[in-house]
């Protein structure tokens, strides 16, 4: 079962909750059993030293005489040396019989029993794992019907986007050829090209490319998108430094990243700006000589946007694209100097 990004987050969140919940709690009732354990271990070793000194064989205990008002009688001692009980002595007045359990023994009876506990421990930690991660996938399966729903719900009308789109643009196009070049044409060939670029990123974006992996060129695929950008922005000078370098990854989903970044740096350039496209060290540099961006650790926020033009989604959108295709992306900018885009591939 193929998880997408968010959902895995949700998987690991809800396990990791739930796991470490129930091993706090299952560890503080295995501490509490093991101090009640050692307690009845005591009293159990106290029982056996009671029994000893009515008839004195008991071969796992050294026995001795001690001053009488030195220790209280009938009460189990605990220190480094062991553990002993002090018992009267008929017919004597100054000494008390001394018990003693040695050390070592006792290590070797608390060793024994931490090693039972700590059996016991692990099958419970591993039947936690195990309702941890049904737990999980049970609490997933609401998240991924939502999705599911959205995602289809989102494609239904980029799918009914396509008659309007194209109705529209056929009408662009016989009003073109009956008055001739004009701007307000032109601008409007503009705005709906950008909701096509918008909804291809869509598609791309709820495609999961990143499952398939595509092997080409860079140098080859960059002059092919600069191509189809020169048409639109003859005002911008594009240069491509990049040397011949093959590339592992999903082809379509790279496009739509590379594309709206070099859309970007071409439509808010400055007149007769340059946009450079580089790669040094498994990095994409595309840097323009554009107006710069104020706020650049906001730019890929969702409709956050520095511009009239524009909805405030495309780079949002590259972000999502550049995290599904593990691409850690930056951008670096000056206010009237221009902007920096790096794509660590």
């Amino acid at each position: 079962m193929y998880l997408k990004k968010v959902e895995l987050e949700s998987l690991l969140k809800s396990f990791i909750l739930f796991f470490v919940s129930q091993s706090l709690l299952v560890g503080a009732l295995f501490f509490l059993a093991y101090n009640k354990e050692i307690k009845s271990l005591d009293e159990s070793l106290f029982n056996e030293m009671r029994v000893c000194s009515y008839d004195l064989k008991c071969d796992e205990f050294s026995i001795d005489f001690v001053a009488k008002d030195k220790y209280d009688l009938y009460k189990l001692y605990k220190d480094d040396n062991g553990l002993s009980g002090y018992f009267s002595i008929g017919g004597s007045q100054k000494n008390s019989l001394k018990i003693h359990y040695d050390k070592k023994s006792y290590l070797l009876e608390l060793s024994s029993l931490q090693k039972d506990l700590a059996i016991n421990f692990v099958i419970v930690l591993v039947l936690i794992v195990l309702l941890s991660t049904i737990f999980s996938f049970y609490t997933l399966s609401p998240l991924r019907n939502a999705l599911k729903m959205t995602e289809e719900f989102i494609k239904d009308i980029l799918h009914d986007f396509n008659t309007p789109l194209s109705t529209l643009r056929l009408n662009l196009s016989m009003l073109k050829s009956e008055i001739g070049e004009n701007k307000k044409i032109t601008r409007l060939e503009n705005t709906v090209q950008n909701i096509l670029n918008l909804q291809s990123n869509l598609r791309s974006y709820l495609s999961n490319h990143d499952l398939q992996k595509d092997e080409f060129n860079l140098k080859v695929f960059l002059q092919e998108r600069v191509a189809l950008l020169e048409k639109n922005y003859k005002e911008v000078k594009f240069i491509v430094d990049v040397q011949a370098k093959t590339l592992h990854l999903n082809k379509d989903s790279f496009a739509r990243i590379v594309d709206n970044i070099l859309s970007n740096a071409a439509k808010y350039n400055r007149k007769d700006g340059e946009v450079r496209i580089s790669f040094e060290d498994n990095r994409l540099i595309i840097s323009d000589t554009g107006k710069g961006i104020k706020n650049p650790k906001k730019v890929f926020e969702r409709f956050y946007k520095e511009q009239d033009r524009g909805i405030g989604i495309g780079l949002h959108i590259v972000k999502k694209l550049c995290d599904e295709m593990n691409i850690k992306i930056s951008v670096e900018s000056k206010i009237g100097e221009g902007s920096r885009f790096i794509l660590a591939l």
